[in-house]
């Protein structure tokens, strides 16, 4: 299944209840457990013994979980509680009605302690054919498949700047673009609004500068 090999296979069920019942979440969260998602299945666990790859600094197993879902749509604050839930790094396949999509989180540990983990952004694929949903394992450790996975999944987003560039450094780069293109789309809104030609000029070159950080 999505071009995994077949020493990785796991399929078991997850109960979904395990996550809204023993965890502290809000109603509405509570809510889109029990009626936009149907199943959720760990799929695929790829590590040391099922790939016969060297383990890694920063990964040590990598959980493939499906998420059968009601509609093609599902908030991102579902996967972010259980990525912080459970202490592996997670790839997402989200299915409905035969199309499927898949999603990653940029997951790196955090300095309180063992087994607790940041949980960065999120990048997904388009929805597609499940048929149609393959990846490649590339890389001699868990680390470089885990990194080679999330620049897959994240396209042109997580393009290196330069040979030298890693994964954490790509991810914060984008980061910051998406944060300077959501201040630009404010002033952009501003400057529409704005009538005073002297406030119009302070707006625009602001802008301007903004623009040529990105």
């Amino acid at each position: 299944m999505y071009g995994l090999p077949a020493s990785t296979a796991f399929d078991k069920r997850i109960p979904k209840q395990r996550f809204y019942e023993n965890l502290a979440i809000p109603p509405a969260l509570k809510r889109v457990f029990v009626e936009q998602i149907k199943a959720i299945r760990w799929r695929a666990k790829l590590a040391a013994e099922t790939l016969n790859l060297a383990p890694g600094d920063a990964v040590r197993e990598i959980e493939v979980l499906e998420i059968q879902l009601a509609a093609p749509a599902l908030t991102e604050e579902v996967l972010r509680l259980i990525d912080k839930a459970i202490p592996y790094h997670l790839l997402f396949v989200l299915a409905c009605e035969g199309q499927a999509q898949a999603c990653i989180g940029y997951k790196e540990a955090a300095a309180t302690g063992a087994n607790a983990f940041r949980v960065g952004r999120y990048y997904h694929t388009p929805w597609m054919p499940e048929d149609a949903l393959r990846f490649r394992l590339e890389g001699l450790t868990l680390d470089a498949l885990y990194e080679s996975l999330v620049r897959q999944i994240a396209g042109d987003a997580l393009t290196a700047a330069s040979p030298a560039e890693d994964l954490r450094a790509a991810v914060s780069r984008d980061e910051r673009r998406r944060k300077l293109d959501r201040q630009i789309a404010l002033l952009e809104g501003r400057l529409r609004r704005e009538k005073q030609l002297n406030r119009r000029l302070e707006l625009n070159t602001e802008l301007k500068k903004l623009k040529k950080g990105i």
